[in-house]
């Protein structure tokens, strides 16, 4: 979340309103819409962190406002982040450490743990496929949405060949 405020406010300052209905936007409901919470609680501690700047903005008939603006140390931190590179495959895999340690302990059957992760999976891409037609149906110029959705089941289809594989070797 700290990121994608401080991204929306290189753009241009902003309220925290108008940040949640920016993310709403772009991401459409591929991603989840943020709590309104979350993005003060967010922008508090960036201003804390000297990343971001809040001016009180005075308005006709309602409470003043708060208007984010980005610092240069906000710039640096975004800079930063879109410079480094996102972490790759885990190697540290929930499943995997049960499907390997469970069966010692006598209390599951490795096929029984591989078909229950899958059927779980095919559920998930279901799941998926339904977010997609919506997003689709919503909104079909937005193409941040469904690619993120895309993306989360060619994830998906990848863990459910290696599922497969898993399977193969560990029957």
């Amino acid at each position: 979340m700290r990121q994608a405020l401080l991204a929306l406010l290189a753009k241009e300052p902003a309220h925290g309103y108008e940040l949640k209905q920016a993310l709403e936007a772009i991401f459409g409901i591929a991603y989840p819409s943020p709590n309104i919470g979350q993005i003060y609680v967010t922008l508090g501690r960036l201003e804390k962190d000297g990343y971001v700047r809040a001016v009180d903005v005075e308005q006709a008939n309602r409470p003043n406002k708060k208007v984010y603006y980005i610092t240069a140390a906000g710039r640096e931190a975004l800079e930063t982040w879109v410079d480094e590179p996102t972490e790759g495959p885990r190697v540290r895999d929930e499943f995997f450490m049960k499907l390997v340690l469970a069966p010692l302990t006598g209390l599951a059957d490795r096929m029984a743990l591989v078909n229950r992760q899958r059927r779980h999976y095919l559920s998930l891409m279901r799941d998926l496929g339904e977010l997609a037609e919506l997003a689709e149906r919503n909104d079909p110029a937005n193409r941040a949405a469904l690619l993120l959705i895309e993306g989360a089941m060619l994830h998906l289809q990848a863990d459910l060949d290696w599922l497969e594989r898993c399977q193969e070797e560990l029957q």
